[in-house]
């Protein structure tokens, strides 16, 4: 389009951008499309083949044309003179020609006086939305960073059933049951609370295609059922954040591309999905229990976070990313932290995956250090036992995982599913459970299958649906005659949830979990702390959990 067509559309699309009096159905903007496109500037009124010397606007016309070159006509070479257009489609054409117009005649005199109100009205919706513009270029406080965040609360509460006897804090297995340390679950964990998440996001571009990642973080779930540190650690929401109130940067990082198919993220609190080129699930990241949001694969996918650095190259559908983070980075101390070091928390991966429109698989490996690392199936996404071993020496963790997404929303939902295994080897024999029993290696394993109905019931609602094993011990070898090798660790996870869209910026998510024996294989009394008989206990000891959720985005 010649640069005299892009002047003729502009005024147009500025009145239509702005408040009008006018309704939008009464502008023909199809016509200023037409005339835009006609082609080539006329430089004669005779080019027209429906202009004639008698038309009462034929000299006016030929001025415009002849002298100033800012007319131009429809496709076909017609001036369209009988055509009906509306007076502010008339208004834009004619101030598209003022930029070209240096003597006014007596023609373009009337012309401007017939048309002067609706040149006054678009002139002052233009200097409007300068004046809006100023304003917000004045009100940023950065040119080249985008603020957003997410804020939560979350209402809800946990019920228990079966023989709950087994107390987390029991550190005695002859105290007696009246002990307040010995608390049973309907006691430590029974009521309903009410809790908060707080994000908020710093995005900075300085070339368009990098990306400084600044995010602050705060909450008050503390020991709250739902942080994971509660009676059953399994009842953890992915949402629960522990700061006790207090603002921590949880991520600080910088991803560049590096020619035309890699890509480098580089920082001092950075997380592993941070630098996957894939992440190979289509079940939302912020559902509810914190097990499901792991693409099955607690152990190759543990979202380690510290000071590390990962590479991605991308060809066509595949991507194969790697990646190296160390969980105390900021410590100088080779002992206790550091960079590669024999104290540090290392965790490094690598992911290979394929993915089209509709879905997309992965299969990933990782490698971490026993040595000053948090357990990387603890917490939310194991059995006690699971987490036990897991800390015992060097695991290395494998996973597949992949998504498939329905055409359109309907009957049909999105389907996620992932399986990972994890093998652990003690190093020294210091670590394991407690005084009396001590592990040389084990085997532990989880899947889950996600599902997700989109649009359910409701435009612009969700319905979802997860069940799996969180990481159970399925092999272990203790280092003890006392101990046999067979570990009874299985469990299962559920949960069903509905997200209500009330409007573009709030939702909010009711949602139910069970958990059918979340001690798994110390449930059944086999053990204590201490690696003792912890008593005899129900084998049915299981959680039901409730909540509502809702999110505020900004």
């Amino acid at each position: 389009m010649k640069l005299f067509q892009q002047l003729l559309v502009a005024p147009a699309a500025l009145g239509l951008m702005a408040p009008m009096a006018a309704q939008a159905a009464d502008l023909n903007i199809d016509g200023v499309s037409d005339y835009s496109a006609a082609g080539e500037q006329v430089t004669s009124v005779s080019q027209f083949s429906d202009v004639y010397p008698t038309d009462w606007a034929y000299q006016a016309l030929s001025s415009l044309t002849e002298r100033y070159g800012c007319v131009a006509g429809y496709p076909g070479g017609t001036f369209g003179g009988n055509r009906s257009i509306t007076r502010y489609e008339a208004a834009a054409l004619l101030n598209a020609c003022l930029d070209r117009v240096t003597e006014v005649s007596d023609d373009v005199k009337r012309l401007l006086s017939e048309f002067g109100p609706e040149l006054a009205v678009l002139k002052g919706r233009v200097d409007g939305i300068e004046a809006r513009v100023g304003d917000m270029a004045a009100g940023q406080f950065s040119t080249t960073t985008k603020l957003s965040g997410v804020a939560t609360f979350v209402v809800g509460g946990n019920a228990f059933s079966g023989d709950d006897a087994y107390g987390k804090d029991w550190n005695d297995s002859n105290m007696d049951d009246s002990d307040p340390r010995h608390a049973k679950a309907g006691e430590s964990d029974g009521a309903v609370s009410f809790n908060y998440d707080y994000k908020l996001s710093l995005d900075t571009s300085f070339t368009g295609e990098d990306l400084l990642k600044t995010r602050l973080r705060t909450g008050n779930f503390g020991s709250n059922a739902f942080s994971g540190s509660g009676y059953v650690q399994m009842a953890a929401l992915e949402v629960a954040n522990s700061n006790a109130d207090a603002i921590k940067v949880d991520r600080l990082y910088y991803s560049f591309p590096w020619g035309d198919d890699f890509t480098v993220t580089v920082g001092p609190e950075v997380r592993q999905d941070d630098m996957l080129a894939v992440w190979p699930s289509a079940y939302p990241s912020d559902s509810v229990l914190d097990f499901f949001t792991y693409a099955g694969a607690p152990g190759a996918y543990n979202l380690a976070n510290g000071g590390g650095a990962g590479i991605s190259w991308n060809s066509g559908n595949f991507d194969v990313t790697a990646t190296y983070i160390s969980t105390n980075a900021e410590s100088s101390n080779p002992h206790t932290g550091g960079v590669m070091t024999e104290g540090g928390g290392n965790a490094s991966s690598l992911q290979i995956a394929y993915t089209q429109d509709s879905w997309g698989l992965a299969a990933a490996y990782a490698n971490t250090a026993s040595d000053n690392w948090n357990a990387a199936i603890s917490g939310g996404k194991g059995t006690p036992l699971a987490a036990t071993v897991d800390n015992i020496g060097e695991t290395n963790s494998y996973a597949l995982s992949g998504w498939w997404l329905p055409s359109e929303s309907g009957l049909i939902p999105s389907v996620s599913a992932g399986w990972g295994m994890n093998t652990t080897d003690d190093n020294d024999d210091a670590r394991g459970g407690g005084n009396h029993a001590t592990y040389d290696s084990a085997t532990s394993q989880s899947w889950y299958i996600g599902l997700e109905w989109a649009d359910a019931f409701v435009d612009g609602n969700d319905l979802g649906f997860a069940f799996g094993q969180p990481t159970f011990v399925t092999d272990i070898d203790y280092d003890t005659t006392t101990r046999d090798d067979d570990a009874e660790d299985g469990n299962y996870a559920l949960e069903w949830w509905y997200k209500i869209q009330v409007s573009d910026n709030i939702t909010v998510t009711p949602a139910m979990f069970y958990l059918t024996r979340p001690y798994g294989d110390w449930t059944d009394g086999r053990q204590d702390t201490h690696g003792g008989d912890a008593g005899s206990k129900d084998s049915t000891f299981r959680n039901l959990g409730a909540l509502v959720k809702t999110t505020f985005k900004f």
